[in-house]
C-alpha cells in the first residue's frame, strides 16, 4: 500500500505542459495525439498517455465533451459539477483544469474552496446544490442509486431535456477522471518545465 501511495505522490509530482497540443477542453483532457514523438512511457503524462490510443473511443469521448458544453446549462454550472465530481472521485488532473477554467467564467474562490460543504454553505443557489445534489447521486451509484427525493428536487429546476443533459456532464466528467485517476495523469502545475 506504501508502494502506492508513493507512486501516486512520484505521479502527481510530475510537470507537463500547460496547454494541450489540440486546443478544446475535450483534447486537453485527452492527452497526446496520434503519432506523437513521445515515446511510450516516457510521456509524463502518467502510467499511458492514453489520448494516444483507441481513437474511436477518445472521438467519442470528445464529441459528447461538445454536446455537453454547447448543450445550454450554462458553463458555470457545468464547471461546478466538473469539480465536484472529480472532487468525489479525487481526479487531481480534472481538478487542475477545472478549477482555473471556472476562475475564468467568473465563478469566485470562496465558492469553489467550499464546493465540498455545498449543502452547509448557504452559497449556492437552490438550482445549484439540486444539480450538486444529482451530480453526487450520479457519481456514488454505490451509495444506494439515485434516491426518488433526488430526482423529484432536480425536477423542481430542470426541464426532461436539462436533466438529461445535465446527466451526460456527469457521465462525461465521470469518464474523463476514471481515465485520469486510473492512468495516474498528474495535475497540470504553472511551474516553468525544465
Amino acid at each position: 500500500m506504501a508502494k502506492v501511495r508513493a507512486a501516486e505522490r512520484s505521479s502527481q509530482s510530475a510537470r507537463v505542459p500547460s496547454k494541450a497540443s489540440a486546443g478544446t477542453r475535450g483534447e486537453a483532457l485527452a492527452g497526446g495525439q496520434p503519432g506523437s514523438a513521445r515515446a511510450e512511457g516516457s510521456s509524463g503524462l502518467g502510467r499511458i498517455d492514453y489520448g494516444l490510443y483507441a481513437q474511436g473511443a477518445r472521438d467519442a469521448q470528445i464529441a459528447l465533451q461538445r454536446y455537453v458544453d454547447g448543450c445550454g446549462l450554462g458553463m458555470g454550472l457545468l464547471e461546478l459539477v466538473r469539480i465536484r465530481a472529480s472532487q468525489l472521485n479525487g481526479c487531481a488532473y480534472c481538478l487542475s483544469l477545472h478549477i482555473p477554467e471556472a476562475l475564468e467564467a467568473g465563478e469566485s474562490e470562496t465558492r469553489i474552496h467550499l464546493l465540498t460543504a455545498w449543502a452547509e454553505s448557504g452559497l449556492f443557489s437552490p438550482r445549484e446544490q439540486a444539480a450538486l445534489a444529482w451530480t453526487e447521486a450520479v457519481t456514488r451509484l454505490d451509495a444506494g442509486h439515485v434516491p426518488e427525493e433526488i430526482y423529484d428536487c432536480a425536477r423542481q429546476y430542470f426541464s426532461e431535456k436539462e436533466l438529461v443533459d445535465l446527466t451526460w456532464a456527469i457521465v462525461a466528467i465521470n469518464g474523463w477522471n476514471r481515465l485520469s485517476v486510473s492512468f495516474r495523469r498528474p495535475p497540470r502545475t504553472n511551474a516553468p518545465r525544465e
